[in-house]
């Protein structure tokens, strides 16, 4: 079959894999499928071994969390076809406890992008031959691209002269965390206030200038 266009190739894809398919767009040129979880294997093997699709390579799996939903995690697959240069998006849903079916044996490529999903968000992939952290350190706690995991982390580290080694210890903070509202507390060098500088105090330092209306007006400020 001769793909025309993205839309050809969508049209396509939606009719021949429908059992599987949750829904389907188009944005910035891309096709996006969501499908459902238990015919993943299924989807991800037809756009690689499609001679139509031929999605021979997976450039990246990635996660997003949306934790107040009941399938609170949403694993991206995107793939490229170089034959017609276009890419494809592919989307899942899952919970904490619920696994995804590994895609190892379709794609190599996933070996490493399936870890680094496990690690920053703890979904568990069924049969991957080695399921463990990838950037963070082995005896991390937690997961850190989930929304509920704190900004400051858990632990922190440093090294410790006495043991000659670096330790582990928890955070600390020296301070209470505080809501920034980007407005600056810090004072201007003259009565001028300037828009972000809502919550400083207007300083004594240069009184003696005009102030900001009537800059724009063109009237100075008598003495």
């Amino acid at each position: 079959m001769a793909v025309e266009s993205i839309e050809t190739l969508g049209d396509y894809i939606e009719t021949t894999m429908q059992p599987a398919i949750l829904g389907m767009a188009i944005g910035h040129g891309e096709l996006m499928f969501t499908v459902r979880r238990e015919h993943l294997r299924r989807f991800m093997a037809f756009l690689l071994n499609d001679a139509t699709c031929d999605f021979k390579q997976l450039m990246d799996i990635c996660g997003a969390d949306y934790p107040d939903d009941d399938e609170r995690f949403e694993i991206v697959y995107n793939l490229l076809s170089l034959r017609h240069n276009f890419r494809i998006r592919v989307k899942v849903r899952t919970g904490e406890n619920t696994p995804v079916d590994s895609i190892t044996d379709i794609y190599s490529a996933a070996g490493w992008f399936e870890r680094e999903v496990w690690d920053m968000y703890g979904v568990f992939f069924n049969d991957h031959p080695d399921l463990r952290r990838i950037l963070t350190d082995y005896g991390f706690e937690g997961h850190p691209l989930r929304k509920d995991f704190p900004l400051t982390g858990f632990v922190e580290l440093r090294y410790d002269e006495t043991q000659k080694r670096v330790v582990y210890e928890p955070v600390k903070l020296t301070q209470d965390f505080r809501n920034f509202d980007f407005e600056s507390p810090w004072e201007g060098m003259t009565n001028i206030q300037l828009p972000g500088d809502e919550k400083a105090v207007k300083p004594d330092v240069g009184a003696d200038l005009p102030s900001l209306d009537e800059l724009k007006s063109g009237e100075k400020k008598s003495a």
